[in-house]
């Protein structure tokens, strides 16, 4: 086990702060910018053109009638978050600028994960079906349902046009759901393609993750990110994500056995109510923000990313380790 494994960390995170890095030092400007936009558009219509062409339709319908549990982790996804997320705005300006009170408000918009969310069911023995089912179709709503939560959320903070919001959700449509559905619909075709080159898939997946990052970093920098975010900023970032997830984590676990759902279905609200995903958040940030913007607003995603991997590991061998010692005794 190397030294990431033992401190649980996310090897792509380290790449996502190195990327940072380097375009904290070598920002792409004047025409190597409009080169890596353009660039950026592209590999964001392949991203999602790949998430479609994933999502099987029998992971959608296995498990699709039980649908308390499922109504359970959108609530938790869709409505709990922002709720919370809203709440945050008693702590501004103390605690952080309202640039990255808004990185909140959009982290608590997003959908959930979908492979983590699944993994951790998984080793945590959880329902699993449920769980593919469920993450698959937070996903998919995600698309259609943050970008009017972040405009409602926002609006809400500081007053905005709903033009704007309309206009963010046509170019969500035109730039990822329209390679989604394509994406979805070429899935007949291009299966075993897919199923065969799931390495290079994922590759591509997180490179095109790190090109809108560094993007978006170089226009933030450029903008004098690190002149408005110093060491403070980022504790505070990563003490607000703590406590977010915590409240979720506590909230989830007390509703699931208020409202008497099975051990294996608590584990599904709990790991599938609890992710915000970073693949859907990082390039839907890049659509529906200024440029200028987009850097701040990722940082509560980026730490809040790695934050929900550490915690929910530990939870899941804690899980795990409850169901064989019940299955011993």
């Amino acid at each position: 086990m190397n030294l990431l494994q033992k401190l649980r960390i996310d090897p792509f995170l380290v790449i996502l702060i190195t990327v940072v890095i380097i375009a904290s030092f070598f920002p792409c400007e004047g025409e190597a910018k409009k080169w890596f936009q353009h660039l950026t558009t592209a590999a964001i219509a392949l991203l999602f053109f790949m998430h479609g062409a994933k999502l099987s339709r029998e992971a959608i319908w296995a498990g699709i009638g039980h649908w308390r549990l499922h109504l359970a982790i959108f609530a938790s996804t869709f409505v709990l978050f922002p709720i919370l997320g809203m709440g945050l705005h008693f702590i501004v300006p103390e605690w952080m600028s309202p640039t990255v009170y808004m990185g909140f408000l959009y982290l608590c918009a997003l959908p959930a994960t979908v492979q983590s969310a699944i993994a951790f069911t998984s080793v945590a023995k959880g329902n699993v079906a449920a769980a593919i089912c469920s993450a698959s179709a937070s996903s998919l709503l995600g698309v259609f349902l943050s970008p009017l939560l972040v405009g409602f959320l926002i609006q809400s903070h500081e007053g905005g046009s709903h033009a704007d919001t309309w206009q963010a959700i046509k170019d969500i449509i035109l730039q990822l759901m329209v390679p989604f559905i394509a994406g979805h619909l070429s899935r007949p075709l291009i299966t075993n393609w897919v199923e065969q080159h799931k390495k290079l898939i994922n590759m591509t997946d997180r490179s095109s993750i790190l090109l809108v990052v560094y993007v978006a970093f170089s226009e933030a920098v450029v903008e004098g990110i690190w002149h408005k975010i110093d060491a403070y900023s980022l504790i505070m970032i990563g003490t607000v994500c703590s406590l977010l997830l915590a409240v979720v984590l506590m909230i989830n676990v007390y509703s699931a056995r208020l409202f008497g759902f099975s051990k294996e279905d608590e584990i599904t609200i709990v790991f599938c109510g609890s992710k915000k995903s970073l693949a859907n958040g990082v390039p839907m940030a890049n659509v529906l923000f200024p440029a200028s913007m987009v850097g701040v607003m990722l940082l509560p995603l980026m730490i809040f990313h790695q934050i929900q991997l550490m915690v929910c590991a530990v939870l899941a061998q804690h899980y795990a380790q409850r169901s064989t010692s019940k299955k011993a005794d």
